[in-house]
C-alpha cells in the first residue's frame, strides 16, 4: 500500500506544478505576442534573456528567492519560505522564461500581415491581440506543455524554496532524494515512475501537437 506521504507528495508537486505554469501562460502569453509580434529596440535583447531564463539552473533560482524570502531578506517579513506559495513562484520564474520564448517563436512565424488584415475588418487591439492568440495556440500550448513538464521534475527550487517539510512541501523530487538517501527505494522508485509517467506523457502530448499533420485522401482504385 503506498504510503501518505508518498499520495502528498505527488499531489504537492502537480499542484505547485499546474499553479506556477498556469500563471506563466497567462502572463507570458501577452509578453510572447508582443516580443513575437513587434519590432523594437531591445528586442533581441529581451528574447536572448527569456532564452537565456530557459536554461537557468534550479539551484540558482532557488538561490535568489531564498535571499529574497528568507527573514533578512526584502521579503521575510510575508513568511513565504518553506511554504507551497513560495515554491510556486520560484517555479513560475522557471516556467515564464519557456513559454515566453517558445510563444515568441509561434507568433514571429505568423503571416506578417496578419494584424493589418484583421485591423481592416475593423476590429480593435483586443481582437487583434485575440487572433494573434488563436492563430498560435497550438504554440501556447506546447510552450505551456513545455513549461510543465521542465517544472514538475525540478529539485532546486523545491528543496530550497519548500524546505521538504512532510505532508506540506515534500514534493516528488524531494522526496525521492530522501527516501534513496534512507535506502527507502521501493518509494523512491514509485515516486520515479510517476515523475517519469507525467514526464513521458507531457513530450509524448508536446511531439503529438508539434508534428504537422497530412490530410491523406483516398484514391480510387
Amino acid at each position: 500500500m503506498i504510503d501518505s506521504a508518498v499520495i502528498d507528495a505527488i499531489v504537492t508537486s502537480i499542484v505547485c506544478s499546474l499553479a506556477a505554469t498556469g500563471i506563466a501562460a497567462i502572463v507570458g502569453a501577452p509578453i510572447g505576442v508582443w516580443l513575437g509580434r513587434c519590432r523594437f529596440r531591445g528586442r533581441r535583447a529581451l528574447l536572448v534573456l527569456a532564452r537565456t531564463g530557459m536554461a537557468l539552473p534550479t539551484v540558482l533560482i532557488g538561490l535568489l528567492f531564498y535571499t529574497l524570502l528568507s527573514r533578512s531578506g526584502p521579503m521575510g517579513g510575508a513568511g513565504l519560505l518553506f511554504s507551497r506559495t513560495a515554491i510556486v513562484i520560484g517555479e513560475l520564474a522557471l516556467a515564464l522564461p519557456i513559454v515566453v520564448a517558445l510563444f515568441a517563436a509561434s507568433t514571429e512565424a505568423l503571416p506578417s500581415g496578419l494584424e493589418r488584415t484583421v485591423r481592416t475588418l475593423g476590429a480593435g487591439r483586443l481582437a487583434v491581440f485575440r487572433t494573434v492568440l488563436s492563430e498560435a495556440r497550438l504554440g501556447l500550448v506546447v510552450a505551456v506543455l513545455a513549461a510543465f513538464g521542465r517544472v514538475v521534475s525540478e529539485l532546486g527550487i523545491a528543496m530550497m524554496l519548500g524546505g521538504n517539510v512532510k505532508h506540506h512541501t515534500r514534493t516528488m523530487t524531494t522526496a525521492i532524494a530522501l527516501e534513496t538517501q534512507k535506502g527507502a527505494f521501493g518509494a523512491s522508485l514509485v515516486l520515479g515512475f510517476v515523475l517519469l509517467g507525467i514526464s513521458l506523457g507531457v513530450n509524448v502530448v508536446v511531439h503529438w501537437i508539434s508534428t504537422p499533420r497530412r490530410n491523406v485522401e483516398a484514391r480510387p482504385s
